[in-house]
């Protein structure tokens, strides 16, 4: 199995990511950390303990809180996409009494790096927010963040449009400092940003024909949080719901789902039309970059991992 921490500011897309990391059998997640992004710190950390007690791992992660803000620039949430709780207004109670998850006394900037140091070369990092915890673990202990074998980011728009802006990806939007230290870090990297995660997204067909007919805890949180309505066969009124958090995990699983690039990559600090954009520049290209993914097949995985526990 490959161990991995995972990094995430859990709204909709960073829950259905938890949820394909441990319906998989490929991946040993040993901690997860939180950073401010899709809602605040508090409700990020407080969206892991319920994914964990939806989940119910059998071997409960380290969890830790991390960044409340980012470097420089203001705070940017997301709650017109992922509701005021992050969680669509999904109903998940908290056990306090069975706790799935043990939480670190360090913050995420430390336990990245000394998690790294404890399965150097081992330790694979999967960051679906903002890097803001990244790249505090960077400044903190570089020689530590080094010990990761790779980490897998879902962020930027290469090829296409951002969502943000025109030209910018929330979560390298949310912290552009933080992605240029992370990016230009020569920690192996693979990117997994709009481009591919354009590509894979539920529609109501998928729905209706492979997610609803489960009927398990896992397939109607995906229903609530989502806000699936089949008489309208829309999700809050939008046609589709990407999968860009759980997209990253696929490639964690399985790197053959996709297609990559090694590009040269540098993210734009100045305030303007094109901050947070990710540019290609001409110059040693140093990270893997994903473009195409097989859809079908990673659509097969991620609703393979609904169905392993009713």
């Amino acid at each position: 199995m490959k161990r991995v921490v995972i990094d995430c500011d859990v709204g909709v897309d960073d829950a259905m990511a938890l949820i394909l990391a441990y319906g998989s059998q490929e991946l040993e997640i040993k901690a997860i950390t939180g950073v401010n992004g899709n809602v605040p710190l508090n409700q990020v950390f407080e969206n892991i303990q319920k994914i964990l007690s939806l989940i119910r791992p059998f071997y409960p992660p380290l969890i830790a809180k991390g960044a409340d803000k980012p470097l420089t620039g203001e705070t940017l949430y997301a709650h017109s996409v992922h509701g005021i709780d992050g969680l669509g207004g999904a109903d998940i109670p908290i056990n306090e009494t069975e706790r799935f998850w043990e939480t670190s006394p360090l913050k995420a900037s430390e336990l990245l790096p000394t998690m790294a140091r404890q399965f150097p070369k081992e330790l694979m990092l999967i960051a679906t927010g903002p890097l803001t915890n990244l790249a505090l673990g960077i400044q903190r202990d570089f020689e530590g963040m080094k010990n990761f074998k790779e980490i897998i980011i879902m962020g930027g728009a290469i090829r296409t449009r951002g969502n943000t802006t025109p030209y910018a990806e929330f979560n390298i939007y949310s912290d552009p400092l933080a992605a240029r230290i992370v990016l230009e870090s020569g920690i192996p990297i693979t990117l997994v940003p709009l481009d591919v995660t354009h590509q894979v997204f539920l529609t109501s067909d998928l729905m209706e024909q492979k997610i609803k007919p489960l009927q398990n805890l896992l397939s109607n949180f995906i229903i609530q949080a989502t806000g699936y309505e089949s008489l309208s066969r829309k999700f809050r009124n939008r046609e589709t719901i990407f999968l860009h958090d759980p997209l990253a995990v696929g490639v964690a699983i399985d790197p053959t789902l996709v297609r990559t690039e090694n590009l040269s990559l540098e993210v734009e600090l100045q305030r303007g039309e094109y901050y947070g954009r990710i540019k290609e520049r001409a110059a040693d290209a140093k990270i893997n970059v994903c473009l195409e993914v097989d859809r079908k097949r990673f659509l097969e995985l991620f609703i393979s991992s609904l169905r392993k526990r009713t």
